[in-house]
C-alpha cells in the first residue's frame, strides 16, 4: 500500500478504539474510506474502503503517522489530546470515541484539562482513574461522527 493520504477519509487512531465497528458503518452509508492506524496487528478487511496502517511501536508513530496526512476534509476518530490538536490545527475534523467534538473553540481548554489531569496525577493528588466506556458514549460517538460525515459529504 502506498502512504498517500486519501481525500475525505476517516483515519482512526486504531490501537484501543472502542468504537471501529460503528466507524465502520457510518463510513459505509456516507461512503467514506477508513484508514485504522496501530501500532499492532488490527483485524484484516475484505472491504475496499478500509486501510489498515500498522506503524512502529515507536512512542507517537501512530499519532505522527495521521497528523501528517489529515486535512481539510478529513474526520479523525481519536481520544490522544495532543493528536486531536495536531489534526484541529491542520483543518480536520475531530471526535473523540465518547463523541467529543473537537475545534478550535475548545482544542485549547481540552489541552490545558489534559495537562492539568497530568500534573495531579504526577503529583499523587489525583489517581487518574477513566470513566468506564459506556453505552451513552457510544451512542454520543454515533451522533457526533454522523454529524461530521454529514459536513464532509455535504
Amino acid at each position: 500500500m502506498t502512504d498517500h493520504p486519501v481525500e475525505h477519509g476517516i483515519y482512526v487512531d486504531a490501537d484501543a478504539c472502542p468504537v471501529k465497528a460503528e466507524i465502520l458503518k457510518v463510513a459505509q452509508r456516507h461512503g467514506l474510506p477508513v484508514i485504522f492506524v496501530a501500532n499492532s496487528g488490527l483485524r484484516p478487511s475484505r472491504d475496499p474502503m478500509v486501510r489498515h496502517v500498522i506503524v512502529s511501536n515507536s512512542f507517537d508513530a501512530a499519532d505522527n503517522w495521521i497528523a501528517e496526512r489529515v486535512g481539510h476534509g478529513d474526520i479523525v476518530v481519536t481520544a490522544d489530546i495532543p493528536l486531536a490538536s495536531r489534526c484541529v490545527q491542520a483543518g480536520a475534523l475531530v471526535t473523540g470515541p465518547t463523541g467529543r467534538i473537537f475545534d478550535n473553540g475548545n482544542i485549547g481548554m481540552a489541552s490545558a484539562m489534559r495537562d492539568l489531569g497530568q500534573h495531579l496525577r504526577e503529583t499523587g493528588e489525583s489517581k487518574g482513574y477513566n470513566a468506564a466506556f459506556s453505552p451513552r458514549d457510544r451512542s454520543r460517538f454515533l451522533e457526533a461522527l454522523e454529524q461530521l460525515c454529514r459536513r464532509v459529504t455535504a
